[in-house]
């Protein structure tokens, strides 16, 4: 019988602190207040995130039995068709909590992430569309969250809305965390192996792109302390991420690649409170800053990769 710590690694539980944050970054990009419907589209955001990681150990289990045989699928603490159900299951209950939260127009967004995070574990992940598809499914998810608090029958095409307007509004958003999450991928397919120095540099520049991108991009009017605030989220997610990979620059290992990607894993949430403090949204940046030590810490023992 597969044991709940079993269960817990397949998901790799812990990095979900990880992914609320889209959410949360999306509705304050498109000016939504945090309703409850917020909270049900990050907990559809979750179930998305966790059957892609079941996904993917059913997708891998062949390669993990020789490069990570104490993963759950390769030491036989789950089965394959485990997986492939928890998978199965954590999907539909992402789409049922999305439409739940924001109807048709919610779904149009949580179907397509949905589609993605499966062709890219089932299919695209080992070519080289493969980490456009996972920026792709983490872009989706902050779009997803521009919609949070609207219903279902309000304010299409407005700026108001669920339509083009908020959308519109949280795309440099969502375009910010891809960027982020293209880099990390893009890493993660060489942390077994080991890479040249030129893939933890590209991420290095990326993630120092991305914060002057941020940082520039303030709306105007913006008051001094939103702009401090922002300033020092993204002073705090270059010190999450970057020493890592600029130690990886320096020696570009199996070793320090998997520990750029799980700094990078965690960076995100500095990133996200920044795009949330960028936009004014106090209440989106206060859980998110909980929610960063907490997740580094539940990271020792169960691994975010």
């Amino acid at each position: 019988m597969t044991g709940p710590r079993a269960l817990l690694e397949l998901v790799r539980a812990p990095a979900a602190l990880t992914v609320p944050g889209d959410i949360l970054a999306g509705a304050a990009a498109a000016g939504r207040p945090l309703r409850g419907s917020t909270a049900s589209l990050a907990a559809a955001s979750v179930c998305l995130y966790w059957s892609g990681m079941a996904l993917n150990d059913y997708a891998d289990r062949d390669v993990d039995a020789k490069e990570r045989p104490g993963r759950p699928i390769p030491s036989g603490r789950v089965t394959p068709r485990t997986a492939l159900a928890v998978a199965t299951a954590l999907t539909g209950a992402g789409l049922a909590l999305a439409a739940t939260a924001g109807g048709r127009r919610a779904l149009g967004v949580a179907v397509p992430l949905a589609a993605t995070v499966w062709a890219y574990d089932l299919r695209l992940k080992d070519t080289p569309y493969g980490p456009a598809a996972m920026a792709a499914a983490r872009g989706l998810d902050v779009l997803m969250g521009a919609g949070a608090g609207a219903g279902a029958g309000t304010g299409a095409g407005t700026g108001t809305g669920t339509g083009t307007g908020a959308w519109r509004r949280a795309l440099p958003a969502a375009l910010t965390v891809a960027g982020h999450t293209y880099a990390l991928t893009t890493v993660s397919r060489k942390e077994v192996e080991g890479a040249t120095a030129s893939l933890p540099a590209a991420a290095l520049a990326t993630s120092v792109a991305l914060s002057l991108t941020t940082a520039a991009s303030t709306p105007a009017g913006t008051g001094r302390a939103r702009r401090a605030t922002t300033t020092a989220l993204l002073g705090g997610y270059l010190a999450a991420a970057g020493p890592a990979q600029l130690q990886a620059v320096a020696r570009p290992d199996a070793a320090r690649l998997q520990r750029v990607v799980a700094a990078g894993i965690h960076a995100l949430v500095p990133l996200q409170a920044a795009l949330a403090a960028r936009h004014g949204s106090p209440r989106a940046v206060l859980p998110l800053l909980a929610a960063y030590p907490l997740a580094r810490r539940l990271s020792r023992k169960v691994s975010p990769t």
